[in-house]
């Protein structure tokens, strides 16, 4: 697949793709269905065959049931250089009309094309009901001077119970060419590994997306390997690149 003309500077799906976006909608570009659960080990026997279709996990002779627990955002705005992670605002809602001209943008998640003022109010309200549901961490990229809203950045804990996540980002059209989607990236990662449980963070890149690419590896993330026919984008299957940084050891030890 070729990029298209307006392909967003920084973007990456998760593995649930934007089917799963679209059934819990997440933020910008990318977005997927995820859930932070709190789990718990009970023998197999005594889970019914419902129980087991209704979100639990198999580990040998014990099911993990598992319920949501909500995220909380950091007292301490995850940042780098001169970008901040902070929550989503009202007044942030010129830089996602501004991010949702890109093309791309609708195909992988629940931000609409060419979004007036009232989609991106719903859109910010979605985000903010990321922490009440503990589904993630849904961040607006800011201007660490400023303050002005630049993009989105999002970590996302549906695999959370294997200790694992998928992380996304995007930048707005007018914000572009300055490393914001690298810079906002580092400062997603190193607030990620301040959650205790988690060791994997995984991005999924459509093999064109060469500044996507860019912007993992700048931020520390090694590829390993190419997922072929793997989701569908914008009603074709395509092949995504999956990049993935480990937590750092001097954390583990």
């Amino acid at each position: 697949m070729s990029s298209p003309p307006s392909a967003t500077v920084g973007s990456a799906l998760p593995a649930g793709g934007a089917e799963a976006a679209r059934a819990e909608p997440g933020h910008g570009c990318p977005h997927s269905l995820a859930v932070r659960a709190q789990c718990s080990p009970v023998p197999a026997h005594r889970v019914s065959a419902a129980g087991r279709a209704a979100g639990s996990t198999m580990n040998r002779s014990e099911i993990y049931l598992c319920e949501s627990v909500p995220a909380v955002m950091p007292t301490v705005a995850p940042s780098f250089r001169d970008v901040r992670l902070r929550a989503f605002e009202e007044r942030d809602v010129g830089m996602l009309m501004d991010l949702s001209t890109d093309a791309y943008v609708p195909k992988t998640g629940s931000l609409p094309g060419n979004a007036g003022r009232q989609e991106a109010l719903a859109y910010i309200e979605r985000q903010i009901s990321h922490l009440r549901t503990g589904t993630g961490y849904s961040f607006c990229v800011a201007d660490k001077d400023t303050d002005e809203a630049l993009g989105t950045a999002g970590l996302y804990l549906a695999p959370i119970a294997a200790g694992r996540a998928t992380a996304g980002y995007s930048v707005a059209p007018r914000h572009r060419g300055r490393k914001v989607a690298g810079h906002a990236l580092i400062a997603l990662t190193r607030f990620a590994w301040s959650i205790p449980e988690l060791y994997r963070i995984e991005l999924y890149i459509e093999p064109w997306n060469v500044a996507s690419v860019r912007t993992a590896e700048l931020a520390g993330f090694e590829r390993e390997g190419l997922l072929r026919s793997h989701q569908e984008i914008g009603g074709k299957r395509v092949d995504m690149l999956v990049y993935a940084a480990i937590r750092p050891t001097t954390l583990t030890e």
